[in-house]
């Protein structure tokens, strides 16, 4: 695969990624519930994409299951306790982690470019979320980093199984989520909205993404796979105001703009520029 190719899936997954802000309002259930239910569907949805699947139970697969659950997990549990904007700031803190971790476990060299992309990602998340960020508990702040920190893991040890095949810790990953779930799934039920939003989530927002995201990362560093997925949180607002009319205010705009003009000035660019150089010759 090419890996503008890849880049593009990449942002496929992300834009699917975004949708969870919306569907889940659709949802009235307890959130580990939703969790668990989401990622039942979503396990079905990848293993009749992959149909025979290959569980190695090597440490690499099971630990990105693990960071898998782990982040789908904290990510629930800190929109609990804060709000979404402090858990969204708090999780894509992420970009550091990979840049730190992984360049040690997957010798990726971190250049000054990156961590530039890195500086300028996070700052604009700061502004995007600016006029949203609110009071929060320390136990929502704390689950909040904890998923960044699971999402970054979860992104290097799918990386690093780029010569296998890392869609199987996928499915892991959800079987787990849904049996940490099912308990919570007895405390009532959602009504028919909230399973056509459950259904929505499950097969597109977390199957789909991740088929397109497993295949993607084969092909780019791990990096690149968290920096390219910061189009997620700032289509949000774009969903948010499509269904209700809700605008974005000025600093939204501005720190998405900082976001999209960083990632593709560092990925996208560089990539058109080689491709006319190749048909120049």
């Amino acid at each position: 695969m090419k890996r503008s190719k890849a880049v593009t899936y990449m942002v496929f997954a992300a834009t699917l990624w975004s949708l969870a802000g919306i569907l889940i309002k659709l949802v009235h259930w307890h959130p580990l519930a939703i969790a668990g239910t989401r990622s039942a569907i979503s396990a079905l949805v990848i293993l009749a994409y992959v149909r025979k699947p290959k569980f190695t139970f090597r440490t690499d697969q099971l630990l990105a299951a693990l960071f898998y659950a782990a982040t789908v997990l904290l990510f629930v549990s800190a929109n609990k306790y804060t709000t979404a904007a402090n858990a969204i700031l708090l999780q894509y803190g992420s970009p550091v982690y990979v840049a730190i971790f992984g360049s040690l476990i997957l010798k990726e060299k971190t250049k000054t470019a990156d961590w530039v992309t890195i500086v300028l990602v996070i700052s604009g998340i700061f502004l995007f979320f600016l006029d949203k960020l609110g009071p929060s508990s320390f136990a929502g702040n704390v689950m909040g980093v904890l998923s960044g920190i699971a999402f970054a893991f979860l992104i290097i040890f799918l990386r690093k199984q780029k010569d296998a095949s890392p869609i199987e810790s996928t499915i892991m990953g959800n079987i787990l989520t849904a049996l940490i779930g099912l308990p919570f799934m007895f405390k009532g039920s959602p009504d028919p909205i909230g399973w056509v939003g459950l259904i929505l989530l499950g097969v597109f927002q977390l199957g789909l993404s991740y088929i397109f995201y497993s295949i993607a990362i084969k092909h780019v560093t791990a990096l690149e796979a968290i920096l390219i997925s910061v189009v997620e949180p700032i289509l949000n607002p774009v969903w948010v105001f499509l269904a209700t009319g809700e605008k974005p205010s000025v600093w939204a705009f501005i720190g998405g703009t900082i976001i999209l003009s960083s990632v593709t000035l560092r990925y996208a660019l560089p990539n058109l520029i080689a491709k006319r150089q190749k048909v120049s010759f």
